[in-house]
């Protein structure tokens, strides 16, 4: 155990943050930590767009479905893949690779890279002391968000991050069992033994609900997971995403 572990096994999202800014020098630490991440063929094939303007942040606020945090936090972050400047950089030697960065493979490697690089800033946000929340709801209406953070051809915002000091710190949510996800040498498709660490599992997120909420909310985690993808969500995405320049 060190202090890195420490820090990575305390994490949950934080919804709730004083009113206290973060130091610039903290900010530009928590970019280098983030661009210090793996990245595939040392493309970085990502773009991190720090929102500090008050009118922009509660813009994106309503576009993430009035989410509080988007707006009320120290500083807010959007983490985009980019394939923007790559396209760029082949321009300057006279070579064309539209057919490279349209591909499934190029968008995978971006949105990695991007994951990554989001993950590094997390953490290193954390081990100050800070909070952070990752915020899916920009791609709510990411026509919109474009338009706001007014990204060029090649590049998608994919997920924003509230950082900040955290005024609450909730109960951490008890993750599955390892034996769930983790497999060695094969995947392992055992459904009844599955089926028996999600029941274990299913208890121990209805007890952590109910310990929560004082008894006001008694959910499972299967029946959670089954209501939120019971129903597709943003299906205009695929679309979106083409006339971005990806995948096409």
């Amino acid at each position: 155990m060190n202090t890195t572990i420490e820090t990575i096994l305390k994490h949950r999202s934080v919804r709730a943050f004083t009113e206290g800014k973060i130091p610039q020098t903290d900010v530009e630490k928590i970019i280098e930590a983030a661009q210090a991440a793996s990245t595939s063929s040392f493309l970085q094939a990502y773009s991190i767009i720090g929102i500090t303007d008050p009118e922009k942040k509660r813009t994106l606020s309503i576009l993430a479905g009035n989410q509080s945090y988007v707006e009320d936090n120290g500083y807010f972050l959007v983490f985009c893949a980019d394939l923007y400047r790559h396209e760029q950089a082949a321009e300057q030697h006279g070579v064309d690779i539209k057919q490279t960065t349209e591909s499934t493979e190029a968008f995978m490697i971006s949105l990695i890279d991007a994951a990554l690089a989001a993950q590094n800033a997390a953490v290193t946000a954390e081990s100050m002391g800070l909070g952070i929340c990752y915020i899916g709801g920009i791609r709510n209406n990411l026509k919109k968000v474009c338009e706001l953070l007014q990204t060029p051809d090649k590049v998608v915002p994919l997920f924003g991050m509230a950082i900040g000091y955290p005024k609450q710190m909730e109960e951490q949510k008890p993750r599955l069992p390892k034996e769930v996800i983790f497999h060695e040498n094969e995947y392992m498709q055992d459904n009844d033994n599955l089926h028996e660490n999600l029941q274990q599992y299913d208890q121990i997120i209805s007890d952590y609900y109910k310990q929560r909420t004082n008894a006001k909310k008694n959910l499972t985690w299967t029946k959670q997971v089954t209501t939120t993808l019971e129903h597709s969500k943003r299906l205009y995405l695929n679309d979106f995403i083409k006339q971005c320049g990806f995948l096409r």
